[in-house]
């Protein structure tokens, strides 16, 4: 079963059509109504709906981590650094994420991009 993602609103929106055009099921906080929602709020939602989270935030990564370290269950980060991922790479690999992996790999996981 294919895996879903959950960007939040820091994943550019061109991003997120491309991943959509590719088949990958991706929700937007931003068309959600959640941008508006704190990290944790959206981690804990994302776990409720099995949905790993996608973030350009740093902050939402050292947030992620703390969860992993304290053994508090969320369903996954993928962190993409603006900087240094370009934006046809953080397509390519989220949908190679969402094809390739289920949401039992990735509980508890942080990865950043690029693979």
């Amino acid at each position: 079963m294919p895996l879903g993602l959950y960007a939040d609103v820091h994943v550019p929106g061109p991003a997120i059509l491309q991943l959509r055009l590719r088949g990958v099921d991706v929700l937007a906080a931003t068309e959600e109504g959640t941008n508006e929602l704190l990290d944790d709020e959206l981690l804990e939602l994302a776990a409720s709906l099995q949905r790993v989270v996608v973030t350009q935030d740093i902050r939402f990564r050292v947030l992620a981590e703390n969860w992993q370290r304290s053994g508090r269950r969320f369903a996954g980060l993928v962190f993409s650094h603006q900087r240094y991922v370009s934006f046809g790479q953080l397509v390519l690999d989220l949908g190679l994420i969402a094809k390739a992996t289920d949401a039992a790999y990735w509980e508890n996981r942080v990865v950043q991009l690029p693979l």
